[in-house]
């Protein structure tokens, strides 16, 4: 029996296999490995049924945030009634922040535990990308591992869509693992960032695979613009801090592996890194692996890089597939609940590096919510590395939208990542080391060392006004600057 023995679909055939309001996992770890040609059909069947006049709609998990065929897909053809645990689909976003899709933000680590545990219902389908699938069930996923896995052992029914787009060496890079449920669980013997425990491919039941899907389509990677001024500056301030906690003894000589979030800061710090000659080659133990990264791998900067996904731009990608000699040792993919696992990334002191859209004066940091209520794409792996980390660094511009926004607040609407674990925060401004530091001084810190010039004055004169206690806050104030933006577009009275 070969993997064509398995029923061979087509795209709108296996779509017709999914009922209404059934839970479906997708593979799909930002768009790579994201499940492509059934989402696809799946929203056109959508699209029809609806024309008729009757209801149709998925309830759908991922690993993360997907690509233009699976989120935007089928947000755009009303066919999402739930969705968890991570999206970044313009289309879904205003969706969810309308409320007619339920969305469920969730620590990418808890996923796969909260699924297996039955916290969602069963599972009808899993609808995952592989590179191959042999007889026996052994199933090679392509550009990441994320919460397949999971999905493959859980659902009801297997689709499998199997894409020649992708090298079929991507099975050298694998290391897929289980996590029994507690309380059976044995302590992870991962000892680096590149250590392996696992195999390079997933086993399921073959009698759950009710089809095969041939597709033949890269992943829609994002190609990042070169670095802007606010973005380098960033990058420069974080570079120059780790370089001095390197002098004082608090970064070993042969450094820490590094955790970087996605997105154009994440990738001007890597970047920033990579040319930095004062900091040595280093490891990686992180969640994606962007086109940065591939540079610095070849340029043995980066010495290895454990990851969950590959998330480049097709450029990188094909580049990647030529040289795979070079990159497959360099290389590791897992399973997020071993990529964000928190106790790893204690025991391997990893020095993480993430985004906020604000902070507040005394360290705590909002990563997802527009003025507390609208939701941006959800908290993903930040808290997962963060609450972990050796040391934490939440990077933002000092403002935004041409100045209207400032990023650093009297206190978060919305908080993510409390004060007890951010630690250090960077603007293009400068740095703030928290640790060690009382309130009061953070206040400071934040204020002089990360606000813009134009938004200092109005924040010290918060501080000045607000009422005596640990932390010290004027509740009929706290909100002004997001109360100010809602009504007339920036945040300080009469533009500033």
């Amino acid at each position: 029996m070969s993997r064509d023995n398995f029923p061979r679909l087509s795209a709108e055939e296996a779509a017709e296999l999914i009922p209404h309001d059934c839970l479906i996992g997708f593979s799909g770890f930002t768009s790579a490995g994201a499940a492509k040609a059934v989402p696809l059909a799946l929203a056109e069947r959508a699209k029809r049924i609806h024309a008729k006049g009757e209801p149709f709609t998925v309830r759908v998990l991922t690993g993360a945030s997907t690509g233009e065929d699976l989120d935007e897909a089928l947000a755009s053809a009303n066919a999402i009634s739930w969705r968890a645990p991570y999206q970044s689909s313009k289309t879904l976003r205003k969706q969810l922040n309308s409320g007619e899709v339920e969305f469920v933000d969730m620590h990418l680590s808890h996923l796969p535990q909260a699924v297996l545990e039955g916290f969602f219902g069963q599972m009808g389908f899993a609808v995952v990308e592989a590179t191959d699938v042999t007889p026996d069930g052994r199933v090679y996923l392509s550009t990441s591992v994320g919460a397949s896995p999971t999905w493959l052992e859980y659902a009801d029914k297997i689709i499998i869509e199997l894409n020649s787009a992708h090298s079929p060496r991507l099975a050298e890079m694998m290391d897929i693992a289980s996590i029994p449920l507690p309380p059976h669980r044995n302590p992870i013997p991962l000892f680096h960032s590149m250590g392996r425990m696992g195999v390079p491919f997933v086993s399921v039941d073959p009698s759950k695979i009710v089809g095969v899907v041939k597709t033949d389509q890269l992943d829609d990677g994002t190609e990042f613009a070169a670095p802007d001024v606010q973005s380098s500056k960033i990058a420069d301030h974080i570079v120059e801090f780790l370089v001095k906690e390197m002098k004082l003894g608090n970064i070993p000589k042969d450094f820490l592996p590094i955790q970087s979030g996605v997105g154009n800061i994440g990738n001007a710090f890597m970047k920033g890194l990579g040319e930095a000659s004062q900091i040595p080659p280093f490891y990686m133990f992180s969640e994606v692996i962007q086109d940065s990264q591939l540079d610095m791998l070849e340029s043995g900067k980066l010495l290895g890089a454990s990851t969950s996904a590959i998330a480049v731009s097709q450029a990188k990608l094909r580049d990647l597939y030529e040289k795979m000699d070079y990159f497959t040792p360099k290389i590791v993919l897992r399973p997020q609940e071993i990529s964000n696992n928190p106790g790893i990334v204690r025991r391997l002191g990893v020095i993480t590096t993430n985004t906020a859209l604000e902070v507040d004066l005394y360290g705590h940091a909002n990563s997802t919510h527009v003025a507390g209520m609208k939701m941006m794409n959800g908290i993903g792996g930040s808290g997962d590395f963060t609450r972990n980390a050796y040391i934490s660094i939440y990077m933002c511009p000092s403002t935004a939208k041409g100045g209207k926004i400032s990023t650093i607040v009297p206190m978060c609407p919305h908080v993510d990542h409390n004060e007890h674990s951010v630690q250090i925060v960077v603007t293009e401004q400068g740095v703030a080391d928290l640790r060690g530091k009382s309130p009061s001084q953070r206040a400071t810190l934040l204020i002089e060392n990360c606000a813009h010039p134009d938004y200092r004055p109005y924040l010290r004169d918060y501080i000045a006004s607000a009422g005596p206690g640990h932390i010290r806050h004027n509740l009929e104030r706290a909100f002004e600057l997001h109360v100010n933006l809602m009504k007339t577009g920036a945040m300080l009275p009469n533009g500033g």
